[in-house]
């Protein structure tokens, strides 16, 4: 069979959204079944999905026990939260395995150890914006040395470094639609160039920094509620707006889209933030579906 044929064969079997020109790429086709709840619990809208070291699965949800862990296969194995987090939003890990949380209600970010014990928490408990203050914060990133940078989100519409311990080193950013301005910095991301990435949401692009805030580009086209990196560092999108996942080339163009609105099996309803695991499969986590979906790698 030769090469066009086979193509033209994938493409007519395949849930993904083709783009003129896109770069051939692994499809994702979606799993059923995939998390086993305890008992009595039910999701609710669900924020954000981290993978730790190990595989394990966090999920962040508005809902009982907050932060729900699960191993690689779905199996429950903890949660906790209740009496500290308010109201879900952003989750990353950094590199000792500790899990970032925002909490937008409460105007907070939390920093957890695995098994959840609560090792640091960020701003003051009301919305402003002083050094100390978040104003409904969305996400996190981790750059060099440890630096932490939050996307400060609803309210403010800045991105601010931090050390490791919380020390505040810079923030940059006012509201606008003008290079550099944002409108709801909703998603934050470090791609393999060490360049910042965040997703300025209602302003339907991506702006590109480096790590002391200078603007290098700017990638348009699509509601950037999530973004998260493969484990060949593409760029993926989960397009609230559009209830679809799309994948970037590496000068912000779209090249792939999976989804729909709706809520069968690859469907989104607001799919709000993803990450890939262990075995370079796409995980959901849906606001509007109050899921978490799995998306496999498939060759």
């Amino acid at each position: 069979m030769s090469r066009s044929a086979l193509l033209s064969m994938l493409l007519a079997c395949s849930s993904f959204i083709p783009l003129v020109g896109a770069e051939e790429i692994y499809d994702l086709r979606p799993a059923a079944g995939f998390l086993q709840l305890p008992p009595g619990l039910e999701l609710g809208a669900c924020a954000a999905v981290a993978v730790g070291g190990k595989g394990e699965i966090y999920l962040f949800h508005r809902g009982e026990r907050p932060i729900l862990c699960f191993d690689g296969q779905g199996e429950f194995l903890r949660g906790w939260g209740d009496d500290v987090i308010d109201t879900a939003h952003g989750l990353r890990l950094d590199g000792e395995g500790n899990l970032w949380a925002t909490d937008m209600a409460q105007h907070r970010v939390f920093k957890f150890d695995p098994q959840g014990k609560l090792l640091l928490s960020l701003g003051t408990g009301r919305p402003g914006d002083g050094p100390d203050q978040f104003n409904k914060p969305t996400d996190i990133a981790f750059g060099a040395r440890g630096a932490v940078f939050i996307s400060d989100g609803y309210g403010n519409s800045r991105v601010m470094k931090f050390t490791p311990g919380g020390r505040l080193i810079k923030s940059w950013g006012v509201r606008g639609k003008g290079k550099g301005e944002f409108h709801l910095p909703h998603s934050i991301v470090v791609d393999r160039q060490g360049r910042l990435l965040v997703g300025d949401r209602e302003n339907d692009r991506i702006q590109v920094f480096d790590q002391e805030g200078a603007l290098l580009d700017v990638w348009n086209g699509f509601a950037p509620y999530g973004l998260a990196l493969d484990a060949e560092g593409n760029v993926f999108v989960a397009d609230g707006r559009a209830n679809q996942v799309l994948r970037l080339d590496a000068s912000g163009k779209v090249v792939r889209r999976w989804g729909e609105k709706g809520s069968g099996l690859g469907q989104f309803l607001m799919p709000h933030m993803l990450c890939f695991d262990r075995q370079g499969d796409l995980l959901v986590a849906e606001v509007g579906g109050k899921r978490l979906q799995k998306l496999k790698r498939v060759q």
